[in-house]
């Protein structure tokens, strides 16, 4: 039987017998457990009293009560070296995230003050993920919480815990979760269909650092079905045949998978070792088409790059709440459905409420999945969340690329687009042609006036074209002569 041990004066000797006993290291703290942590059980030993140097606690001076009074309940415990814990957070996979540690019973992170690819290896090291791709600053896989563990890390790249390198003292630091540490691992993971919709294309898996082929040899409907149900595009899919997602340009990392009925992931599969040069020819790699997938698409706008996000799930449509909805999220919705980047994230049903099942809250995604279904998200079964908070997106449209545009890269609403350039231009135009109208009009009136007011000045003296004739005649033949007559002339010439 299990039981308590109880003490009035428990100290860091006495822990360093567990922590011995247990094969966990040394002692890093005794302490007494809070009310909300104490034992109910029967005591088996109190008054412990060890010198530090005991195998066992049993070896220690002790006491073995017969009872104990009611309301005693100094339970004691201990924090062991051995007791810290390492992992990656918040990467889609466990060999990829945010550095957090376990100490002194609480998760922390680490500061990247001198993070460099030496501190990253030896994380990889100490979780099996292989060694470092990539270290990462500035919380590249979102800022933590709790404390901050550790700070100035200086590692040599050899040793076997991340606590084992040089650096400040555990909790000592000058820094902020925005500045927390992450890595990626060689041994990283990840799948994908490329140059379809998400769930039809080329198949390919990072691994190592890179994109890279997936061989077909040997190649079953079964694993095809397996990769479908990985990449959560339904339960059933089929091996291409046409080649028509194109050909890869990266390694050709895996040949001869075989799935069972068992497997849930590809990641169970048989198959060859890795080798960058698994197959003999690009014609030999891996096109795959889910044909019950789950589908994504948005409603209620006026194409199909803005509206309120749907996801097809078990057989029928349904919406996602708002809460924790922000432009990350939208982003990847808006990639994944070919529309570009989001311009905005819309909450409280924007383009109304929808109907049916609530499929999703709280999704989280970081903005660089490659679809909704990788973004951490908690599925509805309660009452959180009714239509009123369905959430929207509204996307710029284009599709950003740098290579030759296929029919999926090309931009979801021509159509609108179009007609959205077109009718300012047709407007212009228009204003345009109204105000020349204008001009003419009152140039054709200005023209008549004169006319008029020349009229009436003939009528008034009909003489007056015969002294412009005088002038022009007079005045080349006697210009010496006549200064003052010529003077008179022009004068009457000029006037109105």
């Amino acid at each position: 039987m299990w039981r308590r041990v109880l003490d009035d004066d428990w100290n860091i000797k006495d822990a360093h017998v567990v922590c011995r006993q247990l094969q966990c290291g040394i002692a890093e703290k005794a302490y007494y457990l809070p009310r909300s942590e104490r034992g109910m059980g029967p005591v088996g030993l109190r008054s412990v009293q060890c010198a530090g140097h005991e195998t066992q606690l049993m070896l220690c001076n002790t006491s073995c009560p017969q009872t104990v009074p009611t309301g005693v309940a100094e339970d004691i415990g201990v924090f062991c070296s051995g007791s810290r814990q390492i992992r990656l957070v918040n990467g889609t996979n466990r060999c990829a995230g945010r550095v957090e540690l376990y100490h002194d019973g609480i998760w922390g992170t680490v500061c990247d003050d001198n993070w460099d690819l030496s501190d990253a290896n030896v994380v990889c090291k100490q979780l099996g993920c292989g060694h470092a791709i990539k270290e990462f600053v500035s919380a590249h896989y979102g800022e933590g919480s709790g404390r901050i563990w550790l700070d100035d890390v200086n590692c040599t790249g050899a040793e076997s815990d991340l606590w084992a390198c040089p650096s400040r003292a555990w909790g000592q630091h000058n820094c902020q979760h925005k500045e927390d540490a992450g890595v990626l691992c060689s041994e990283f993971l990840s799948l994908r269909l490329v140059d379809g919709n998400g769930c039809t294309g080329r198949l390919e898996v990072f691994y190592n650092g890179t994109w890279g082929s997936i061989c077909s040899n040997r190649m079953s409907q079964l694993t095809a079905i397996t990769v479908c149900k990985h990449l959560n595009c339904g339960d059933s899919g089929e091996i291409a045949e046409d080649f028509k997602y194109g050909r890869g340009l990266g390694p050709m990392w895996l040949d001869h998978i075989e799935c069972t009925e068992q497997h849930t992931s590809l990641w169970q599969c048989q198959s060859d070792p890795w080798n960058p040069q698994s197959c003999d020819n690009r014609a030999e790699e891996t096109h795959i088409s889910c044909t019950d997938r789950e589908k994504l698409r948005v409603i209620g706008g006026e194409d199909g790059c803005s509206g309120r996000v749907e996801i097809w799930h078990q057989g029928s449509w349904g919406t996602v709440c708002d809460d924790s909805w922000d432009v990350a999220d939208a982003n990847v919705v808006c990639r994944q459905l070919g529309c570009g980047s989001a311009v905005s994230a819309l909450s409280e049903a924007a383009f109304g409420e929808g109907t049916g099942p609530i499929w999703l809250e709280k999704v989280h995604c970081k903005g660089t999945e490659l679809s909704l279904w990788d973004c951490p998200a908690k599925p509805m079964f309660g009452k959180n969340c009714d239509h009123k908070e369905d959430a929207a997106v509204n996307c710029s449209g284009m599709t950003e690329t740098t290579a030759s545009p296929t029919r999926a890269d090309l931009p979801r609403r021509p159509a609108t687009e179009s007609r959205r350039i077109s009718t300012p231009v047709i407007f212009c135009i228009i204003l345009g042609a109204l105000l020349c109208l204008v001009l003419a009009i009152f140039a054709r009136q200005i023209r008549s006036a004169r006319a008029q007011q020349r009229g009436s000045r003939l009528s008034y003296d009909p003489f007056s074209e015969a002294v412009y004739e005088e002038i022009d005649y007079n005045v080349m033949r006697e210009k010496q002569g006549m200064t003052g007559l010529s003077g008179f002339l022009l004068s009457i010439a000029f006037l109105p």
